[in-house]
């Protein structure tokens, strides 16, 4: 296969890509294309790692995690920083996704199109949330923002079960606990626009984190070991953040955790007193 007809290549190239508006439109090309038949991915091809990923511009400034400043949602100052904050989480999750495509081979046909669908997604966000960021007269790169994902990303590069634990299923879920709470704050400043937006992101991850989770426990039931030790191992051995309460238990379910992982993760956050992991609803 010519390497111009495969999408794995692309991938690479759209995850070196520095400008973030030409970045979200490829990779939702690049999914259609392979959507489509055009493109294949071909999983014996192992591609070299360049020295210059991600592909991203100047700005926003990086910095660490404790400089970030909280503010208030009841000021528009307060939600633009606010969406930029989501906006440059998406924008790295689709680096994410796309990195997961290029570097891993030798993985079933059905792994890339699924991360692929996740890049193109994420570009989805990322261009809703720099839409309602200029209604508040700014751009992504106005604010400072950290690195936490593509630090992961880096950590797990040399192992594809590694990056299924902990990217999807651990940094990406926390978007879904934390996308209620800072849903019905803006709904409380009566912003309904970027909450809509919201909405629309929370429904998507559920799918990505779903994704991860179909991954993971392919990799674990290929390998014969146990999900539950195998996650608890990966966490400790790649410092994956403390995981702190409270759970979108509903969302979480949703996307794939099962009743053993949910008690577990209330273990994992050290709570004092632990709650009862709400029982699934009944069909």
């Amino acid at each position: 296969m010519s390497l111009a007809n495969c999408a794995r290549t692309a991938a690479l190239a759209i995850l070196r890509e520095i400008d973030p508006a030409t970045k979200a439109d490829a990779a939702r090309a690049l999914y259609a294309a392979v959507v489509d038949g055009r493109l294949a991915c071909p999983a014996d091809l192992e591609l070299a790692e360049p020295p210059d990923l991600p592909g991203r511009p100047a700005r926003p400034e990086l910095v660490d995690p404790r400089r970030l400043k909280r503010r208030s949602m009841q000021s528009p100052e307060g939600r633009a920083v606010l969406l930029h904050a989501l906006a440059h989480i998406e924008f790295n999750a689709i680096n994410l996704a796309l990195d997961a495509v290029w570097r891993f081979a030798g993985m079933p046909a059905a792994f890339y199109v699924d991360w692929l669908k996740v890049a193109a997604e994420e570009a989805h966000h990322f261009s809703l949330l720099v839409v309602r960021l200029a209604e508040f007269g700014h751009a992504y790169g106005d604010f400072p923002a950290h690195d936490g994902l593509w630090d992961m990303c880096e950590r797990t590069r040399a192992d594809v079960l590694a990056r299924m634990a902990l990217v999807p299923r651990t940094l990406e879920a926390r978007g879904l606990d934390a996308s209620p709470p800072i849903r019905a704050r803006l709904q409380q400043a009566g912003d309904h626009a970027s909450a809509a937006i919201l909405d629309v992101i929370l429904g998507d991850e559920i799918g990505h984190v779903l994704i991860g989770n179909r991954w993971f426990r392919h990799l674990c039931d290929k390998s014969g070991v146990d999900p539950h030790t195998t996650y608890t191992r990966l966490a400790e051995q790649y410092h994956a953040p403390k995981l702190r309460g409270p759970f979108n238990f509903e969302a979480r379910r949703d996307a794939g955790f099962d009743e053993t992982e949910l008690a577990a993760l209330v273990a994992l956050a050290g709570l004092d007193a632990e709650p009862s992991v709400p029982p699934a609803a009944p069909d």
